[in-house]
């Protein structure tokens, strides 16, 4: 039996959600004027990095100039994992730019849904270094608290005081976008009243950048870090690994306007599906990202032609991208302006889906899509218009954020006008 390609409302009407605060800790910055600023310009961030020499691939796209300390305290961030000091400060950042305190809210009302693919994988990488140099007596007990997956959303839980459900979602390279979701359908259940919802990874470790390099996934343009993630381009030869984190406040409508909150944007859709078939490839058709995005269109009760922006998953594979290209002309036509974020900050895995639903919020908000970095030749078989060079001024009522990952898990939502 085939499966269907399309997905029949499952609403009597549209349900959105408030996006009232936005917290962006990424290689283009540290705060959301810095990224607006960075990604708008469309200039790579990808450079060598220390902590890779002597591998095949020593170059990524890291948070430069974050200090923890600085950010969250000596003894909060001893505490932490990288990926954690990232999530909990985007999580600060988003609930200040909301305009909400943790001391007066009602924090049994407020959520947290974090997505991460690694979680604290550095902390186990160099606890297990220790472990083969000098035994088993001097690994650090802070290992089981530290390098958990769940521990990004546990540590925002007690800075913000959250005390609604608290839930990580890890659909690789998806998990950012699957948490908005999830985030969204809390605040449709009525189980809480405001969730910070996103994506954290901080997993550049020489053991995953290895294994990256040798399954062909990472660009190998060591001679020019710079140039190397091309999202759609002809030349692309694979992806840039990158590290930060992404963190959206998510109200209901009403919650939102009834306490004067500025509104960002909305969460207007979403779908998510699994490909069955590949762990690493994308289904030859697309037929599973097809699914989600035709389910993100129908959940936010939109006409392919109402949407004027995607924010592509564009990883600057060669696969991928001709195969989300095909998808997003199929389900939506030739007519929206299409970018991939991922041309400036590389690819953060579990962190990529929030930190670019953040760059969708924003081109909405903006009315100005951001230009693919080191798009030259587009690749003839991407028949879009993929916006390059300069930003791109328009009309946009509703936008499309893309995410696909390892598993063949994907994700998708739909972001419209306040």
């Amino acid at each position: 039996m085939t499966a269907p390609t399309s997905s029949p409302s499952f609403r009597g009407e549209r349900f959105d959600v408030a996006v009232t605060g936005l917290g962006l800790v990424t290689p283009a910055g540290v705060g959301v004027e810095q990224n607006l600023a960075r990604i708008w310009d469309g200039r790579s961030v990808a450079s060598r990095s220390p902590e890779l020499s002597g591998l095949a691939v020593d170059f990524s796209c890291r948070v430069e100039g974050f200090d923890p300390v600085a950010e969250l305290g000596r003894r909060t961030s001893l505490r932490m994992d990288r990926v954690s000091q990232l999530g909990v400060t985007a999580a600060r950042q988003a609930v200040a730019d909301a305009g909400l305190d943790p001391e007066s809210w009602d924090g049994t009302r407020v959520a947290v849904v974090i997505g991460t693919s690694f979680g604290g994988s550095a902390s186990f990488e160099r606890e297990h270094e220790t472990y083969l140099q000098h035994g088993p007596t001097v690994v650090s007990p802070q290992l089981m608290v530290t390098a958990p997956v769940n521990m990004t959303a546990g540590h925002i839980a007690m800075d913000c005081q959250a005390l609604g459900p608290n839930q990580v979602v890890s659909t690789a390279c998806a998990s950012g976008t699957t948490a908005i979701g999830i985030g969204r359908m809390l605040l449709e259940s009525g189980m809480c009243d405001v969730v910070l919802a996103g994506g954290a990874e901080a997993a550049l470790t020489r053991t995953g950048i290895a294994s990256l390099h040798k399954m062909g996934a990472l660009s190998k343009r060591t001679e020019d870090p710079a140039a190397a993630s091309r999202p759609f381009d002809a030349d692309r030869d694979g992806f840039v690994a990158g590290e930060g984190a992404g963190v959206l406040v998510l109200e209901r409508m009403a919650d939102a306007r009834a306490r004067g909150a500025r509104i960002r944007a909305r969460i207007s859709g979403f779908g998510a599906s699994a490909d069955g078939y590949h762990a690493s490839a994308p289904h030859p058709t697309g037929d599973g990202a097809e699914r989600a995005m035709r389910m993100a269109l129908a959940d936010a009760c939109l006409d392919p032609a109402e949407v004027a922006h995607v924010n592509a998953h564009g990883t600057s594979t060669s696969k991928n991208d001709v195969t989300e290209a095909m998808v997003i002309q199929r389900v939506i036509g030739r007519h929206p302006l299409v970018t991939s974020t991922k041309g400036v900050i590389g690819h953060l895995i579990g962190a990529a889906g929030a930190v670019e639903a953040a760059y969708a919020v924003l081109a909405v908000e903006q009315q100005s899509v951001p230009p693919t970095a080191n798009l030259e030749k587009v690749d003839p078989q991407v028949e879009l218009d993929v916006v390059a060079g300069q930003p791109r001024t328009a009309k946009i009522g509703a936008a499309m954020s893309n995410s696909f990952g390892f598993g063949g898990q994907n994700a998708v939502v739909v972001v419209t006008e306040a």
